[in-house]
C-alpha cells in the first residue's frame, strides 16, 4: 500500500484565516453568496429525467456554479447529477454513494471540496451594505502586537 502525502486530503487543510502565508496569498476565490445568476445551461447528456432536471436547475443557482461556468464543467456537473439521482434510489449500490461524495468534493459542493478548491462563499455585511471579505483586516504587524490584540490589549 502506498505511503506518504501524495493523496488529496493528506496533511493539514489550507487555512484561509492564517495571518501570513506567502504561498496562499491571493489564491482563494470568493464566490458570490447570492449564487450564479443567469439562465441554466442546456443539459449536455442524453435524455434528462425529471429528477435530473430538478437537481440540474438547483445546482446551477449555487455559488459554486460561478466557477463551473468559468471552467466549462457542464459535463462534470451533469454526470454528478445523473449519479446522484441514481444513488437516491433505494436499490442503489453503496459504492455509488462513495462516487457521488467524491464527485461532490471535486465540484466544491462539500466543505472539504471547498477547501481543496480554495473557494469561499462571501459573507454579507452585518449592516446590509457591501459584502465583507472572508478575512478580517489585521493591522498589528509584530507577533507581540497581534498577541496584545487577541488578549485585549494587556501589556
Amino acid at each position: 500500500m502506498p505511503k506518504g502525502g501524495a493523496r488529496s486530503r493528506s496533511g493539514p487543510a489550507p487555512d484561509p484565516e492564517a495571518l501570513r502565508r506567502e504561498r496562499d496569498a491571493g489564491e482563494w476565490t470568493i464566490l458570490p453568496a447570492e449564487g450564479r445568476q443567469g439562465a441554466t445551461p442546456d443539459w449536455p447528456l442524453s435524455e434528462q429525467a425529471d429528477r435530473e432536471a430538478e437537481l440540474w436547475e438547483r445546482l446551477w443557482g449555487m455559488p459554486q456554479a460561478f466557477m463551473w461556468e468559468r471552467c466549462s464543467q457542464e459535463i462534470e456537473v451533469a454526470l454528478y447529477v445523473r449519479r446522484l439521482a441514481e444513488a437516491e434510489k433505494p436499490e442503489a449500490f453503496v459504492n455509488l454513494g462513495t462516487l457521488v461524495r467524491q464527485m461532490a468534493d471535486s465540484l466544491g459542493l462539500t466543505m472539504p471540496g471547498m477547501r481543496a478548491n480554495r473557494w469561499r462563499i462571501e459573507r454579507p455585511s452585518e449592516d446590509g451594505d457591501a459584502p465583507v471579505g472572508t478575512t478580517p483586516a489585521i493591522e498589528p504587524t509584530s507577533a507581540r502586537a497581534r498577541l496584545r490584540a487577541v488578549s485585549g490589549g494587556g501589556g
